[in-house]
């Protein structure tokens, strides 16, 4: 009966047909949980902005180990996130 789920960049290598059923995936346990069980906590370490957007309710960006940036997940876009992230 885990309560939290820690995610380390799932999309890496994964083709776009197979992340959109990720993000169900993850979306389902977060609103439902797993099998009758109550919502799941997510943790998402992403670098894919369009993903990691599309699934937060709350975001923290971090540059060199520190947080930079941190709000709402509805918020990502007028906070300029995309435009602080580098690759």
């Amino acid at each position: 009966e885990p309560r939290l789920l820690i995610l380390d960049e799932p999309t890496e290598g994964i083709q776009p047909s197979i992340i959109k059923d990720i993000g169900r995936v993850i979306r389902s346990l977060a609103d439902h949980g797993q099998q009758g069980q109550p919502p799941m906590a997510i943790v998402l370490v992403e670098q894919y902005y369009d993903f990691a957007a599309a699934l937060a309710d709350q975001y923290l960006v971090m540059e060199r180990g520190e947080i930079v940036m941190r709000g709402r997940g509805a918020d990502m876009a007028a906070n300029g996130v995309r435009e602080r992230l580098s690759i």
